[in-house]
């Protein structure tokens, strides 16, 4: 039996005794969030370690970003755990309930889903977000990262474990891949006897990756080509905000907005406004040629790939529509159905968006950064699922759930 066979054959003991572990469940995250805070210096010390190799292995600025830790970011974990202390435990809720003719009493009801493999990259944060909503919602995890945040990985692993272990819960609820290659990668994706799910976080050549090659259930979060467009009765100064939140507030993660496409009728007006907001943050804008009309030399002449591209840096496609059809159908043929936002004054316009866009999530005069677990108020998420089946945007403690049905009766036979 390899390494990693073991430690699915531990996961799924260690399942069986969250899936009835109540209230220490709390104590477990609690002690976890104590722990994170008490060994800072050490996870920073670890972090460091990880940050001197990425930026000699030639790391690009967003991805040494999503891989850095300090005091604000460690704080931040420690109270996104606290808050999902404080969230319902979805275990055991009775989702609803009949009686039969014949006296049978059916009841459907949440449980876990048992023991959840995450495959992620160069976001040693994930750790400690995947591991808790995992453990509150009583699934046992199996962690492999990326080789960038190995030395972040297992120091926030081997904290939260030792945390987990002092309340009398199993330690292994908790466990992380140290092997970074793609052996592990592939083996953990072939581990149908133990996992019950796999969630691949990260860019989309890894979920692609996964996807394909994975025997057992996938649970896809999406690479985040999002989009604002500014309608032809926007408010000008609001839509320039929205896109400077939207892009700038911290453009390397999945729901930052990567294109914008502004109605012919306003465009001359807006894009102006946009871009000196733009400015602000030295954004680098490939537009069309109407954009490049309006805008000069400044603009970079914008190519169909752009218009594919998830930058996850300081660069915004820009393209004029003739309408808020085209808009549409521009966002259904590019887009990876993330998040999309227009910025109107119509109500219809604002109706028609939301009815006909189909992403993940579709704002109506608002940034697309707030797809976010925390932000829509589920305390943490496991990531952002863009596909259809079983979960949809910011995955939350009720995503990491199934059901089961409980029948009770007195002697019916059929």
């Amino acid at each position: 039996m390899t390494i990693i066979q073991q430690m699915g054959q531990r996961a799924k003991a260690a399942a069986r005794v969250l899936s009835v572990a109540g209230g220490k469940k709390d104590d477990a995250l609690a002690a976890i969030a104590k722990a994170l805070l008490a060994h800072t210096d050490k996870i920073i010390k670890a972090n460091a370690v990880d940050l001197e190799n990425g930026r000699n292995n030639g790391l690009t600025d967003a991805l040494l970003d999503r891989l850095s830790l300090n005091e604000s970011r460690i704080q931040g974990i420690a109270d996104g755990v606290l808050k999902i202390v404080t969230l319902s435990d979805p275990v055991g809720e009775v989702l609803s309930g009949k009686t039969l003719k014949n006296g049978l009493e059916i009841s459907k009801v949440r449980v876990p889903l048992g023991v959840i493999g995450i495959i992620f990259e160069a976001r040693p944060n994930v750790t400690a977000d995947a591991a808790t909503l995992c453990l509150k919602s009583g699934n046992a995890v199996i962690l492999r990262g990326g080789k960038e945040a190995i030395n972040s990985n297992m120091c926030i692993t081997n904290i939260m474990r030792n945390a987990v272990e002092s309340v009398g819960l199993p330690a292994d609820s908790i466990q992380l891949i140290e092997d970074t290659t793609r052996n592990s990668s592939v083996e953990l994706m072939g581990l149908s006897e133990y996992l019950d799910v796999l969630i691949p976080r990260g860019g989309a050549g890894l979920i692609k990756s996964v996807v394909e090659n994975a025997k057992v259930p996938v649970i896809e979060t999406g690479a985040g080509n999002c989009h604002v467009f500014v309608d032809e009765s926007a408010d000008i100064n609001m839509a320039a905000e929205i896109i400077f939140n939207a892009k700038t507030q911290r453009p390397s993660v999945c729901n930052a907005i990567e294109s914008i496409l502004v109605h012919e009728a306003v465009a001359q007006k807006a894009l102006p406004v946009i871009k000196t907001k733009l400015d602000e943050k030295n954004v680098e804008l490939r537009g069309c040629q109407k954009t490049k009309d309006i805008l000069g030399e400044s603009v970079v002449l914008s190519t169909e790939e752009d218009y594919f591209t998830e930058f996850l840096s300081y660069i915004l496609a820009v393209k004029v529509v003739s309408n808020i059809e085209e808009a549409i159908a521009h966002i259904a043929k590019y887009s990876t159905g993330h998040s999309e936002s227009i910025v109107t004054s119509d109500y219809k316009n604002a109706e028609k968006f939301t009815a006909e866009v189909d992403s993940a999530a579709v704002y109506v005069n608002a940034s697309t950064r707030f797809t976010d677990g925390g932000e829509f108020g589920m305390g943490a998420e496991i990531g952002i699922s863009t596909q259809k089946l079983h979960a949809r945007g910011p995955m939350g403690l009720q995503e990491l759930t199934s059901m089961k049905y409980i029948i009770r009766g007195n002697g019916q036979i059929r």
